[in-house]
């Protein structure tokens, strides 16, 4: 039993009488003598009490010449402030004074509108076994079962990143980079964890509370998958790369060819493609999944869906462009675009932009000449060169949404040209058709036409001013970014950090470029 204490009234004062605790008991607080003492106003010396309820020796510790009147049992109530619990706080009588009873509890509860959950077992006990001084639970509310949000379970690996490794000679090895998710026919691809709805709880004051609003969700898929009856699961039909792009699964067979050029054409596949040798100048490889060439790529476009992998490198006018990530051994004249990563041993005289990151990595570890762009980070060993070649370094929001920020900025500005044109002949034309005048069918369906224009028009620069508000807001919420050197950066380079930009004027070794006190400023690695 816990430790508490009565007060004493005797002819020559008031006083208490502190018990110690047993049975493994907790030891009277203080506070709650002091709390009691104040809520009756009887006046008291600190430091009486503090002795008092520190010895716990049983005698009667007088406090007050006053002789009090008797205190009957009482007991303090207590609703936490989610309503779910009240306790009750049960202090003694001073000595042969009045007991309370248990209707008077219950009385209580009802004064607080306590209708639920209360326990009548807990509050018999007491007065059975008076245990003063310690909390009581005397109502329990119904706790909320929240629900859960249905969920789509991916049975492989959705965030392949080319990571390529370092060898112990220097160089990188570009080629066991797991990027493929091969699957067989038949194999489980996603499962979908239906929705749970939660049950109300209910309030000691008898309120419902609902549960949280769940979401429901769906499995998306494509091509080579097959969804069971009860929508539950998805496996593969047949074997091959499984991906995930824009929230849907597919799987797609490899095509793989020897090389690309004049006995093959251009290429437009929508699965993978692997070219054995070269993809020749001129010609194309459009892809749905990765785009893998074992030869020299000069002056050819790829177009992939996800990853481009070149295990030698691209030059001449080359033109990529990857959904996913680029892994090339060089980059040398040509234009490179990807919403994922880029790696690469060094980039010469190329315009190169990525949605994340680039590392230019291995032995030569260089960027010299062309604008290299990314949105979080760009690192590599040299930046620029000691002959002083033109280099542009760009971080800190992705390029493609620069570019796509202008692209509706155009499609806006001609959009709103042509309305201004047409809006004074549709106005002319409503005007005399209210006024009563009469037109042949030829300049009603020129009207109808124009029109159906406006409406067009004007849906179209809804929707992209809609789209260009959201990029700026992606822009606005673009993360920190930095430029790593971790060897030297050469004067005449070019160092953007968003909006912000610094040119190299004197060779800056080991160093990261960062955006400090509204500048672009250089950090310690």
């Amino acid at each position: 039993m816990n430790g508490y204490f009565q007060l004493v009234i005797t002819p020559k004062g008031t006083g208490i009488r502190v018990y110690a605790p047993t049975d493994g008991g907790q030891p009277l607080n203080v506070n709650d003598v002091r709390d009691y003492l104040d809520d009756r106003k009887i006046q008291y010396d600190v430091v009486v009490i503090n002795d008092a309820v520190t010895k716990a020796d049983e005698n009667v510790v007088m406090f007050t010449d006053a002789q009090l009147l008797p205190e009957r049992e009482g007991c303090k109530f207590d609703i936490s402030k989610d309503r779910m619990q009240v306790t009750a706080f049960f202090y003694p009588p001073s000595e042969g004074a009045e007991l309370m009873t248990e209707k008077e509890v219950m009385d209580s509860l009802a004064y607080r509108k306590v209708t639920y959950g209360i326990q009548t077992d807990a509050i018999h006990d007491f007065f059975e076994h008076r245990k003063y001084c310690t909390e009581i639970v005397v109502a329990q509310g119904k706790p909320v079962k929240e629900g859960h949000d249905a969920k789509v379970e991916l049975h492989f690996n959705a965030n392949l990143r080319a990571k390529p490794t370092l060898k112990e000679d220097g160089s990188v090895d570009y080629f066991h980079l797991n990027l493929i998710n091969n699957v067989q026919a038949g194999q489980l691809l996603a499962t979908l964890h239906p929705e749970e709805l939660g049950e109300p709880g209910i309030n000691v004051h008898g309120e419902n509370i609902k549960p949280h609003a769940v979401k429901s969700a769906f499995i998306k898929y494509g091509k080579n998958t097959a969804l069971s009856e009860d929508k539950l699961t998805l496996t593969a039909e047949k074997s091959g790369h499984v991906t995930l792009k824009d929230g849907k699964i597919t799987v797609s067979d490899v095509l793989v060819l020897e090389n690309v050029d004049v006995a093959t054409g251009n290429i437009d596949y929508e699965g993978s493609v692997e070219v054995k040798g070269v993809v020749a100048s001129n010609f194309s490889v459009k892809a749905g999944g990765n785009i893998v060439v074992r030869g020299i790529v000069e002056g050819a476009n790829l177009d992939a869906g996800a990853d481009v992998i070149l295990e030698c490198g691209v030059k001449a006018g080359g033109n990529i462009k990857a959904g996913g990530n680029v892994v090339t051994k060089f980059i040398e004249n040509a234009n490179i675009s990807a919403r994922g990563g880029i790696t690469s041993e060094c980039i010469l005289h190329s315009t190169v932009s990525s949605g994340t990151e680039i590392n230019v990595t291995g032995r030569r570890g260089f960027i010299a000449g062309g604008k290299v762009s990314a949105s979080d980070r760009i690192k590599a060993k040299i930046l620029g060169s000691e002959m002083g070649a033109n280099t542009v370094i760009e971080v800190g929001a992705d390029p493609q949404v620069k570019i796509r920020l202008k692209d509706l900025q155009k499609s806006i500005a001609a959009a709103n040209k042509n309305l201004e044109g047409i809006r004074p002949t549709i106005e002319g034309f409503t005007k005399m058709l209210k006024a009563g005048a009469k037109f042949t069918p030829d300049q009603v369906a020129n009207a109808k036409k124009l029109i159906e224009l406006n409406k067009t028009l004007s849906a179209q620069v809804e929707q992209d001013s809609t789209e260009y508000a959201e990029l700026m807001e992606r822009l606005a919420e673009a993360k920190e970014a930095d430029v790593i050197v971790e060897g030297t950066a050469y004067p005449g380079t070019t160092v953007s950090i968003g909006e912000l930009s610094m040119i190299v004027k004197k060779p800056v070794q080991y160093s990261r470029f960062i955006i400090k006190e509204g500048d672009v400023r250089l950090a310690p690695i």
